[in-house]
């Protein structure tokens, strides 16, 4: 993600809008993000990949392979 890229650099005084440009994302998505960098969605996917890592370590027999 190259966001906190773009809020380093706008920290250092390059507009949002030339760094945005140059990495090809919108200005929208940009503050979005920096009004919510964390969202619901990597919320419950960090949850279900531990939850999975914690089952195979319980389990560790079988891979994704038999």
């Amino acid at each position: 993600m190259t966001y906190p890229l773009v809020r380093d650099l706008a920290a250092e005084g390059i507009p949002v809008r030339l760094t945005c440009g140059v990495l090809g994302h919108s200005r929208q998505a940009y503050y979005a993000w920096l009004a919510e960098p964390v969202s619901q969605r990597e919320l419950e996917d960090a949850y279900l990949t531990n939850a999975l890592i914690d089952a195979h370590d319980d389990d560790p027999e079988f891979g994704y392979r038999f």
